[in-house]
C-alpha cells in the first residue's frame, strides 16, 4: 500500500508533536511547518495527499496560506483540514468558504481527529484515482477517433510490441518500466505545448525502446549487483549505438522515433553525456523528454545494484540537474505538475 503524505502547519511544536502521535501509522508519513511561510517552502517540491492547518498563527495566517494553495494550480486539490481553538459559527464558515474539507478543534480528540484523517485522505485517493482513469480513457477515445492506420501502420506497432516484449526479456528491464517510461514520456510531451498530436503518439509508443541496444550487452554486465568497472560502464555505454544498428533499417516514422529516443536519451543538456556529446536544443525533443521519464522511473523503483528512492528524492535529483542533465524548461513543467507523474508511478499497472 502507498504511504499517504501529510503536512501538519502549526506554531506550536507541542501541537504537532500531540498530533503525530495520535495519527501514528504504517502508512502515514509526515511533514510539518511551523510558520505560513516555511509551508510555503515545503509545498513547492513536495506533494501532500492530505494538510492539517493551523488557523491561528503569526505572519501568514491557515486562512491566508489556504487561499494561497486554493489559487495554486499545482496543489489546490489538495484536501485541508482545518486545526482551531475557535468554535464560532463565523470561522467554521469562513474556512469552508475558502475550500477546507473539514475542521478539528484543540484540543483534539483522538479519535474524531484519527477518523477525519482516514476518511478524507480515502474520499482524495478515491478521486485522484477516478482522475487517472478519466484522463486515460480520454486518451484512449482520442485514439479511436484517429485511427486511420494503414496495414502497413499496424504492422509496425505490432513490430514495436513484439521487440518491446524481447527488451524486457532480456535487457534487465521490467514490463512496468517501459510502461511508465512510456505513460511519463506522453504527459510530458502534452505539457511541452508545442508538439503536434501525432508526435505525442510517436514519443507514447516509442518510449518502450528507449534501452532495446541492452539486448545486445551481456547480463553479467545488465544484472550486476554492484557499481560497474570502468570497462563495465563503456560496454554499457553502446547501447545507444546498438539500438541503432537494430532499427536502423526501417524509414518508417513510428522506427524512426524509436532509434531518435535510444540514441539520445543518455545525451546531457550540458554536453556531458554520450554516445554523441550533444548539448543543448541539438538533442532531439523526443529524447530530451524521456531521459526525464527514464530517470525519474528508474530512481524511484529498485534494481540489482540500488534501492527505490522516494519521489521526493527524485524530484530533487531531477531539479538539481536541471541544465545540467536535464532541459530546464522541461524540468520546469515537470515540478509545476508534480502530481500527475506521482500518480503514474504511484498507479498498479504491472498486471
Amino acid at each position: 500500500m502507498k504511504k499517504y503524505e501529510i503536512l501538519i502547519v502549526d506554531d506550536v511544536s507541542e501541537n504537532i508533536k500531540v498530533a503525530i502521535s495520535i495519527l501514528k501509522n504504517d502508512n502515514y508519513n509526515f511533514s510539518y511547518a511551523h510558520d505560513g511561510k516555511s509551508a510555503i517552502e515545503v509545498l513547492k517540491t513536495k506533494r501532500f495527499d492530505l494538510i492539517l492547518l493551523d488557523v491561528m498563527m503569526p505572519g501568514i495566517d491557515g486562512f491566508h496560506l489556504c487561499k494561497i494553495i486554493k489559487n495554486s494550480p499545482a496543489i489546490k486539490d489538495t484536501p485541508i483540514i482545518f486545526l482551531t481553538a475557535k468554535t464560532d459559527i463565523d470561522s467554521v464558515a469562513q474556512g469552508f468558504e475558502l475550500g477546507a474539507v473539514d475542521y478539528v478543534t484543540k484540543p483534539f480528540h483522538p479519535q474524531e481527529l484519527k477518523s477525519r484523517v482516514a476518511n478524507h485522505l480515502e474520499l482524495y485517493r478515491f478521486r485522484k484515482e477516478l482522475t487517472l482513469k478519466n484522463k486515460e480513457l480520454h486518451h484512449e477515445i482520442k485514439d479511436v477517433k484517429h485511427k486511420h492506420f494503414t496495414d502497413l501502420e499496424i504492422a509496425q506497432k505490432e513490430i514495436l510490441y513484439i521487440l518491446t516484449d524481447i527488451m524486457e526479456s532480456d535487457s534487465g528491464e521490467t514490463a512496468c518500466h517501459v510502461k511508465r517510461v512510456a505513460m511519463i514520456s506522453r504527459e510530458l510531451a502534452i505539457l511541452e505545448g508545442n508538439l503536434l498530436e501525432e508526435d505525442i503518439k510517436m514519443i507514447y509508443l516509442a518510449a518502450p525502446l528507449h534501452d532495446i541496444g541492452k539486448i545486445l550487452v551481456d547480463n553479467s554486465i545488465l544484472h550486476k549487483p554492484g557499481k560497474l568497472s570502468v570497462d563495465e560502464f563503456e560496454v554499457m555505454k553502446k547501447h545507444p549505438m546498438n539500438a541503432v544498428n537494430i532499427l536502423k533499417k526501417s524509414d518508417r516514422k513510428l522506427i524512426k522515433a524509436a532509434k531518435i529516443i535510444a540514441y539520445e536519451h543518455h545525451e546531457n543538456w550540458d554536453g556531458s553525456g554520450y554516445p554523441q556529446g550533444l548539448k543543448g536544443e541539438d538533442i532531439h525533443i523526443f529524447g530530451r523528454i524521456v531521459a526525464i521519464a527514464d530517470v525519474l522511473d528508474a530512481l524511484t523503483n529498485e534494481r540489482s545494484y540500488k534501492k527505490a528512492w522516494t519521489f521526493e528524492e527524485a524530484t530533487k535529483f531531477i531539479m538539481q540537474n536541471s541544465g545540467v542533465k536535464f532541459d530546464p524548461r522541461l524540468v520546469s513543467l515537470f515540478i509545476d505538475h508534480l502530481e500527475i507523474f506521482k500518480e503514474i508511478l504511484e498507479a498498479d499497472r504491472c498486471h
